[in-house]
């Protein structure tokens, strides 16, 4: 695929930040999550040509991309440390390239490196002016027009000022005032308040579960291989039945169900350890949206990563059956209320937790995890920018034991993509329990 760079220029907000806004606090679930950026991709279809705005759709997306920032205004500043953000208008990088082929290229091979279409690389989380030496960057945009007409606008939005409900909100935000809103409602939220920051350094080369005994992000290369699991509505409905226990009394959410599908293909995969140094999935982390699981409820559409990962294993479990599990990971959700966020987050005892956790991984060698981060139901198919709503949304980040769960374009499949060690997605690949519900590799 044939990307060519056209124009790359700086958008700056609207309006500028007020003094007593200038500096963000960033807070302890802020500093937890791995140093690189979350990268996303809204495809769409060709759009009526008579449609005027077409005529001018770059300086369209400029104009009401820079309103946006008056709004989200730390997107536009500078991440100074691991303590704040300076929202010094600095402004975001906006990037437009010509693609050389249809989109169809890459919708009926979904699977197909998209890297080029990324104004950035997401592990590459790095300074990036040339004014300083010790900032980074908060967001960057790239606009890709396909030959066909059709559209792909990519997002990277720095992990560390921002979880996946913070993206969907502001792209959100953004598309309402490029169809003309007067205003979009951008809460700037100072959580660190509720999650004062800490002193993390001992634990640095662990924080975010995707870095390596190094502290550097293991991102795929050519012994790792991600594949593309669809899950339609009505098999996620009945694989629902399947592991309720009929009495009314259990059935799993959707994600749940998957989940649990998912975990014990995995565990079945990886049971018999081939030397390659990996351990048997015993054990998951969920990333879980903390938004409203507080009392009083923080707004959804607040920046800032409100969410957190939360380790559940097998290892007690008799019989490791999709039922099992996902009762286990229903508990552990249902047990993170507002009582159990401001105990393990407000007091610091989250870093009492990371210490014992890092210590059982040392010493159990057999024991290994793998992270599940859940998209679904954040508003990414809503964002129409006036000429209709995405045909797909991406997440096209792969990194080993990882996978991402987002909504299919109906909201009632889901997408999971799954990074795997190519001996383990091999057997993943024939496993029975899985294919009696999902489809690997399909077009959209």
């Amino acid at each position: 695929m044939e990307v060519q760079i056209i124009s790359r220029e700086t958008i700056k907000p609207f309006s500028p930040t007020p003094d007593h806004l200038r500096t963000h606090k960033l807070s302890l679930l802020d500093q937890l999550v791995p140093p690189i950026y979350l990268p996303m991709i809204l495809f769409y279809s060709a759009t009526d040509e008579n449609d005027p705005r077409n005529y001018n759709i770059s300086d369209y997306l400029k104009k009401s991309l820079s309103k946006a920032l008056t709004h989200f205004y730390p997107f536009a500043g500078r991440i100074k440390d691991d303590l704040t953000v300076d929202c010094n208008d600095g402004g975001v990088t906006f990037v437009e390239a010509q693609v050389a082929c249809d989109m169809s290229f890459v919708l009926e091979e979904p699977e197909i490196e998209v890297r080029q279409l990324l104004p950035c690389a997401p592990f590459e989380h790095s300074p990036q002016t040339q004014s300083s030496t010790d900032q980074v960057i908060p967001l960057a945009v790239q606009v890709n027009y396909f030959a066909c007409g059709g559209m792909a606008i990519s997002v990277c939005i720095s992990h560390v000022i921002g979880d996946a409900s913070a993206a969907a909100h502001f792209l959100k935000g953004w598309a309402a005032l490029a169809r003309g809103a007067d205003n979009i409602e951008g809460v700037i939220y100072d959580s660190s308040s509720l999650f004062p920051p800490r002193d993390l350094s001992i634990f640095r080369k662990y924080v975010g579960g995707l870095v390596d005994a190094n502290g550097k992000v293991e991102s795929p290369e050519d012994k790792f291989v991600t594949k593309r699991l669809m899950f339609n509505g009505s098999k996620i409905t009945a694989l629902r039945n399947e592991i309720g226990d009929g009495l009314n009394l259990y059935r799993p959410t959707r994600v749940e169900a998957v989940t649990a599908v998912v975990w014990e293909a995995l565990i079945n995969a990886t049971a018999e350890n081939d030397g390659s140094g990996t351990s048997p999935i015993l054990a998951v982390s969920n990333a879980m949206n903390l938004r409203k699981r507080m009392n009083p409820p923080l707004p959804q559409q607040c920046i800032g990563n409100v969410s957190f990962s939360k380790m559940v294993s097998s290892l007690n479990v008799k019989i490791k059956n999709r039922s099992n599990l996902a009762k286990i990971i229903n508990e552990s959700i249902k047990e993170t209320d507002d009582e159990y966020i401001r105990k393990t987050f407000t007091s610091g005892e989250c870093l009492n937790l990371m210490e014992k956790l890092c210590e059982k991984f040392e010493k159990n060698s057999k024991l290994g995890m793998f992270i599940f981060s859940c998209w679904c139901r954040f508003p990414f198919y809503e964002v129409d920018f006036g000429w209709g709503k995405p045909v797909w949304f991406e997440c096209p980040l792969r990194a080993n034991r990882v996978g991402f769960f987002v909504d299919t374009s109906d909201g009632e499949g889901i997408e999971a993509w799954i990074t795997l060690r190519k001996e383990e997605m091999a057997k993943l690949e024939k496993e029975p329990g899985i294919l009696a519900y999902a489809t690997f590799k399909p077009s959209i």
